[in-house]
Protein backbone atom coordinates (compact mmCIF):
# COMPACT_ATOMS: atom_id res chain seq x y z
CA UNK A 1 0.00 0.00 0.00
CA UNK A 2 1.20 3.34 -1.01
CA UNK A 3 1.57 6.31 1.09
CA UNK A 4 0.64 9.58 -0.23
CA UNK A 5 2.26 12.71 1.44
CA UNK A 6 0.75 16.26 0.07
CA UNK A 7 3.19 19.09 0.83
CA UNK A 8 1.10 22.45 1.99
CA UNK A 9 1.39 25.27 -0.49
CA UNK A 10 3.81 27.16 1.24
CA UNK A 11 2.32 30.40 3.18
CA UNK A 12 4.10 33.18 1.70
CA UNK A 13 5.14 35.93 3.77
CA UNK A 14 3.76 36.37 7.27
CA UNK A 15 0.67 38.57 7.30
CA UNK A 16 1.01 41.15 10.22
CA UNK A 17 -1.19 41.93 12.05
CA UNK A 18 -3.66 44.89 11.10
CA UNK A 19 -2.63 48.13 12.49
CA UNK A 20 -5.23 49.50 15.21
CA UNK A 21 -5.86 53.33 15.39
CA UNK A 22 -5.80 55.18 17.97
CA UNK A 23 -9.41 56.53 18.21
CA UNK A 24 -8.93 60.36 17.22
CA UNK A 25 -11.80 61.25 20.07
CA UNK A 26 -9.86 60.23 22.56
CA UNK A 27 -6.98 63.06 21.50
CA UNK A 28 -9.93 65.71 20.56
CA UNK A 29 -10.92 65.08 24.38
CA UNK A 30 -7.77 65.14 26.03
CA UNK A 31 -7.93 69.30 26.44
CA UNK A 32 -11.49 68.67 27.76
CA UNK A 33 -11.23 66.28 29.89
CA UNK A 34 -8.51 68.06 31.77
CA UNK A 35 -10.62 71.27 32.01
CA UNK A 36 -13.06 69.40 33.37
CA UNK A 37 -10.69 67.80 36.14
CA UNK A 38 -9.94 71.27 37.08
CA UNK A 39 -13.23 73.03 37.12
CA UNK A 40 -14.23 71.94 40.55
CA UNK A 41 -10.85 74.05 41.91
CA UNK A 42 -11.41 76.85 39.62
CA UNK A 43 -15.13 77.11 40.50
CA UNK A 44 -13.82 76.73 44.14
CA UNK A 45 -10.78 79.83 43.85
CA UNK A 46 -13.55 82.07 41.74
CA UNK A 47 -16.56 81.90 44.69
CA UNK A 48 -14.01 81.90 47.64
CA UNK A 49 -11.27 84.45 46.18
CA UNK A 50 -12.23 86.27 42.90
CA UNK A 51 -15.68 86.70 43.89
CA UNK A 52 -14.97 88.49 47.10
CA UNK A 53 -11.93 90.11 46.03
CA UNK A 54 -14.13 92.44 42.97
CA UNK A 55 -16.71 93.05 46.05
CA UNK A 56 -14.45 94.27 48.24
CA UNK A 57 -12.84 96.34 45.27
CA UNK A 58 -16.36 97.58 44.64
CA UNK A 59 -17.64 98.81 47.92
CA UNK A 60 -14.19 100.27 48.78
CA UNK A 61 -15.44 102.81 45.83
CA UNK A 62 -19.12 103.14 47.14
CA UNK A 63 -20.79 104.89 49.70
CA UNK A 64 -21.93 101.79 51.22
CA UNK A 65 -23.42 102.02 54.82
CA UNK A 66 -23.70 98.69 56.70
CA UNK A 67 -27.72 99.83 57.00
CA UNK A 68 -28.49 102.12 53.98
CA UNK A 69 -26.54 99.92 51.77
CA UNK A 70 -24.82 101.29 48.74
CA UNK A 71 -25.63 105.18 48.08
CA UNK A 72 -23.14 105.57 45.17
CA UNK A 73 -20.03 106.57 44.11
CA UNK A 74 -17.27 107.72 47.07
CA UNK A 75 -13.92 107.25 45.18
CA UNK A 76 -11.45 108.57 46.46
CA UNK A 77 -12.61 109.85 49.04
CA UNK A 78 -13.21 106.69 51.38
CA UNK A 79 -9.24 105.50 51.01
CA UNK A 80 -8.34 109.74 51.79
CA UNK A 81 -11.11 109.29 55.21
CA UNK A 82 -9.16 106.12 56.07
CA UNK A 83 -5.84 108.06 55.88
CA UNK A 84 -6.85 110.75 58.01
CA UNK A 85 -8.90 108.37 60.28
CA UNK A 86 -7.04 109.37 63.91
CA UNK A 87 -6.58 105.69 64.77
CA UNK A 88 -4.93 104.76 61.31
CA UNK A 89 -1.51 105.78 62.25
CA UNK A 90 -1.52 104.43 65.47
CA UNK A 91 -2.90 100.88 64.56
CA UNK A 92 -0.34 100.98 62.11
CA UNK A 93 2.52 101.37 64.37
CA UNK A 94 0.87 98.93 66.92
CA UNK A 95 0.48 96.34 64.38
CA UNK A 96 4.60 96.45 63.07
CA UNK A 97 5.27 96.73 66.80
CA UNK A 98 3.50 93.75 67.17
CA UNK A 99 4.51 91.76 64.15
CA UNK A 100 8.52 92.25 65.26
CA UNK A 101 8.15 91.20 68.86
CA UNK A 102 6.08 87.73 67.87
CA UNK A 103 8.21 86.81 64.87
CA UNK A 104 11.24 87.26 66.68
CA UNK A 105 10.16 85.23 69.40
CA UNK A 106 8.30 82.97 67.61
CA UNK A 107 11.39 81.95 65.14
CA UNK A 108 13.94 82.04 67.42
CA UNK A 109 12.25 80.11 70.25
CA UNK A 110 10.71 77.62 67.87
CA UNK A 111 14.45 77.55 66.14
CA UNK A 112 15.43 76.48 69.79
CA UNK A 113 12.78 73.83 70.47
CA UNK A 114 13.20 71.98 66.96
CA UNK A 115 17.10 71.98 67.97
CA UNK A 116 16.39 70.72 71.39
CA UNK A 117 14.07 68.03 70.19
CA UNK A 118 16.31 67.32 66.93
CA UNK A 119 18.45 64.24 68.50
CA UNK A 120 16.79 60.89 69.27
CA UNK A 121 15.94 60.41 72.63
CA UNK A 122 14.20 58.89 75.88
CA UNK A 123 12.67 62.50 76.13
CA UNK A 124 12.41 63.50 72.71
CA UNK A 125 9.26 62.62 71.51
CA UNK A 126 7.85 63.54 75.45
CA UNK A 127 9.03 67.16 74.40
CA UNK A 128 8.31 67.33 71.03
CA UNK A 129 4.04 66.25 72.41
CA UNK A 130 4.73 68.79 74.76
CA UNK A 131 5.47 71.64 72.95
CA UNK A 132 3.03 70.44 70.27
CA UNK A 133 -0.17 70.42 72.66
CA UNK A 134 -1.07 73.87 72.74
CA UNK A 135 -1.41 73.93 68.39
CA UNK A 136 -4.54 71.93 69.32
CA UNK A 137 -6.41 74.58 70.71
CA UNK A 138 -8.05 77.20 69.02
CA UNK A 139 -6.69 80.72 69.14
CA UNK A 140 -9.89 82.08 70.06
CA UNK A 141 -10.33 79.45 73.07
CA UNK A 142 -6.44 79.87 73.93
CA UNK A 143 -7.44 83.88 74.43
CA UNK A 144 -10.50 82.90 76.95
CA UNK A 145 -8.50 81.01 78.57
CA UNK A 146 -5.62 83.54 79.17
CA UNK A 147 -7.95 86.31 79.85
CA UNK A 148 -9.49 84.07 82.54
CA UNK A 149 -5.67 83.37 83.73
CA UNK A 150 -4.80 87.11 83.65
CA UNK A 151 -8.22 88.29 85.21
CA UNK A 152 -7.58 89.85 88.81
CA UNK A 153 -10.53 88.39 89.95
CA UNK A 154 -10.47 85.15 89.28
CA UNK A 155 -7.25 84.38 87.89
CA UNK A 156 -4.15 83.22 89.32
CA UNK A 157 -1.90 85.66 87.63
CA UNK A 158 -2.56 88.39 90.55
CA UNK A 159 -1.35 85.87 93.37
CA UNK A 160 1.93 84.66 91.68
CA UNK A 161 2.68 88.67 90.78
CA UNK A 162 1.82 89.64 94.30
CA UNK A 163 4.49 86.82 95.90
CA UNK A 164 7.43 88.77 93.55
CA UNK A 165 6.33 92.43 95.32
CA UNK A 166 3.88 93.70 92.16
CA UNK A 167 0.87 95.07 93.11
CA UNK A 168 -1.37 93.68 96.03
CA UNK A 169 -3.05 90.58 94.38
CA UNK A 170 -5.43 92.59 92.80
CA UNK A 171 -3.22 92.84 89.46
CA UNK A 172 -4.66 94.03 85.98
CA UNK A 173 -2.31 92.78 83.66
CA UNK A 174 -3.60 93.81 80.67
CA UNK A 175 -4.79 97.42 82.86
CA UNK A 176 -1.76 99.52 80.82
CA UNK A 177 -0.79 99.46 77.02
CA UNK A 178 2.90 97.26 77.88
CA UNK A 179 0.70 94.86 79.61
CA UNK A 180 -1.44 94.27 77.15
CA UNK A 181 0.96 93.82 74.61
CA UNK A 182 3.38 91.23 76.22
CA UNK A 183 0.18 89.71 77.77
CA UNK A 184 -0.81 89.31 74.36
CA UNK A 185 2.62 88.03 73.16
CA UNK A 186 3.13 85.64 75.31
CA UNK A 187 -0.43 83.97 74.72
CA UNK A 188 0.79 84.21 70.66
CA UNK A 189 3.78 82.58 71.88
CA UNK A 190 2.28 80.03 74.13
CA UNK A 191 0.28 78.78 71.27
CA UNK A 192 2.42 78.74 68.31
CA UNK A 193 5.64 78.08 69.45
CA UNK A 194 5.15 74.58 68.86
CA UNK A 195 3.73 74.97 65.38
CA UNK A 196 6.96 76.53 64.35
CA UNK A 197 9.21 73.78 66.32
CA UNK A 198 7.51 71.42 63.92
CA UNK A 199 7.98 73.14 60.81
CA UNK A 200 11.79 74.06 61.54
CA UNK A 201 12.33 70.85 62.26
CA UNK A 202 10.95 69.18 59.36
CA UNK A 203 13.90 71.45 57.62
CA UNK A 204 16.86 70.22 60.57
CA UNK A 205 16.08 66.77 59.31
CA UNK A 206 16.42 67.06 55.81
CA UNK A 207 20.29 68.04 56.52
CA UNK A 208 21.89 64.90 55.77
CA UNK A 209 24.32 64.07 58.67
CA UNK A 210 27.38 62.96 56.45
CA UNK A 211 27.35 67.37 55.97
CA UNK A 212 27.92 67.91 60.01
CA UNK A 213 30.56 64.85 60.33
CA UNK A 214 33.01 66.11 57.53
CA UNK A 215 32.24 69.38 59.10
CA UNK A 216 33.81 67.86 62.09
CA UNK A 217 36.38 66.13 60.22
CA UNK A 218 37.71 69.59 59.51
CA UNK A 219 37.81 70.99 63.20
CA UNK A 220 34.24 72.85 63.03
CA UNK A 221 33.22 73.62 66.46
CA UNK A 222 29.19 74.07 67.19
CA UNK A 223 28.78 77.60 66.16
CA UNK A 224 30.73 77.08 63.45
CA UNK A 225 28.56 74.31 62.36
CA UNK A 226 25.22 75.91 63.30
CA UNK A 227 26.37 79.16 61.48
CA UNK A 228 27.86 78.35 58.72
CA UNK A 229 26.03 74.49 57.89
CA UNK A 230 23.00 74.44 60.01
CA UNK A 231 21.01 78.15 58.83
CA UNK A 232 21.99 77.98 55.52
CA UNK A 233 20.75 74.68 54.62
CA UNK A 234 17.52 75.45 56.67
CA UNK A 235 17.13 79.01 55.12
CA UNK A 236 13.93 77.74 52.75
CA UNK A 237 12.17 76.21 56.09
CA UNK A 238 13.20 79.59 57.86
CA UNK A 239 11.65 81.58 54.82
CA UNK A 240 8.61 79.71 55.23
CA UNK A 241 8.18 80.31 58.66
CA UNK A 242 8.91 83.91 58.56
CA UNK A 243 6.16 84.48 55.70
CA UNK A 244 3.85 82.65 57.59
CA UNK A 245 4.37 84.54 61.06
CA UNK A 246 4.65 87.84 59.54
CA UNK A 247 1.29 87.34 57.85
CA UNK A 248 -0.55 85.69 61.26
CA UNK A 249 0.85 88.88 62.59
CA UNK A 250 -0.05 91.54 60.41
CA UNK A 251 -3.42 90.20 60.74
CA UNK A 252 -3.69 89.79 64.58
CA UNK A 253 -7.59 89.87 65.18
CA UNK A 254 -8.84 87.48 67.63
CA UNK A 255 -6.35 86.99 70.24
CA UNK A 256 -6.71 91.05 70.52
CA UNK A 257 -10.31 91.28 70.13
CA UNK A 258 -10.91 88.83 73.19
CA UNK A 259 -8.43 90.00 75.52
CA UNK A 260 -8.10 93.54 75.25
CA UNK A 261 -11.11 94.95 72.73
CA UNK A 262 -8.23 97.36 71.46
CA UNK A 263 -7.68 99.21 74.71
CA UNK A 264 -6.50 100.65 76.79
CA UNK A 265 -7.58 103.72 75.18
CA UNK A 266 -6.81 102.34 71.68
CA UNK A 267 -3.63 101.12 72.46
CA UNK A 268 -3.22 97.76 71.13
CA UNK A 269 -5.79 98.44 68.07
CA UNK A 270 -4.28 96.47 65.24
CA UNK A 271 -5.21 97.46 61.37
CA UNK A 272 -7.44 94.23 60.84
CA UNK A 273 -9.33 95.16 64.04
CA UNK A 274 -9.89 98.90 63.04
CA UNK A 275 -11.55 97.24 59.68
CA UNK A 276 -13.79 95.46 62.09
CA UNK A 277 -14.59 98.90 64.31
CA UNK A 278 -15.40 100.80 60.83
CA UNK A 279 -17.58 98.16 59.62
CA UNK A 280 -19.73 97.20 63.11
CA UNK A 281 -19.01 99.73 65.84
CA UNK A 282 -17.82 103.22 65.18
CA UNK A 283 -18.66 104.21 61.80
CA UNK A 284 -20.89 101.35 60.41
CA UNK A 285 -19.50 102.58 57.20
CA UNK A 286 -18.64 99.08 54.90
CA UNK A 287 -16.77 101.31 52.15
CA UNK A 288 -14.77 102.65 54.69
CA UNK A 289 -13.72 99.26 55.85
CA UNK A 290 -13.58 97.55 52.35
CA UNK A 291 -10.65 100.71 51.59
CA UNK A 292 -8.72 99.85 54.47
CA UNK A 293 -8.80 95.84 53.57
CA UNK A 294 -7.53 97.03 50.00
CA UNK A 295 -4.70 98.73 51.80
CA UNK A 296 -3.91 96.07 53.93
CA UNK A 297 -3.61 93.30 51.36
CA UNK A 298 -1.25 95.69 48.94
CA UNK A 299 0.60 95.79 51.82
CA UNK A 300 0.59 92.34 52.82
CA UNK A 301 2.20 91.74 49.05
CA UNK A 302 4.30 94.32 49.34
CA UNK A 303 6.06 92.59 52.15
CA UNK A 304 5.95 88.99 51.31
CA UNK A 305 7.74 90.07 47.93
CA UNK A 306 10.01 91.77 49.50
CA UNK A 307 10.64 89.21 51.99
CA UNK A 308 10.99 86.86 49.45
CA UNK A 309 13.61 88.60 47.40
CA UNK A 310 15.58 89.08 50.62
CA UNK A 311 15.45 85.02 51.96
CA UNK A 312 16.20 83.88 48.65
CA UNK A 313 19.11 86.26 48.02
CA UNK A 314 22.55 84.48 48.07
CA UNK A 315 25.52 85.14 50.92
CA UNK A 316 27.46 85.98 47.90
CA UNK A 317 25.01 88.55 46.71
Amino acid sequence: MTTVTTRPPDAGPSASPPHRHRPRANRSHGPLMGWLYASPTAVLVAVLFVVPLVLVLIMSASDWSLLAGNDGTNFPENYTEVLDHRMFWPAVVFTLKYTVIATVLLIGLGLGLALLVQESSRWSGVLRTSFLLPTALGLASASLLFYALYSPQVGPMSDFLARFGIGNGQVNVLGTADGALWGTVILIVWRFAGFYMLLLLVGLQGIGQEVYESARMDGANTWQVFRKITLPLLKPSLALATILCVTGSLLAFDQFYILTKGGPDGATMTVVQLVYNLAFESKRDLGMAAALSVLVLLALVVINVVQLKALRRSPDE
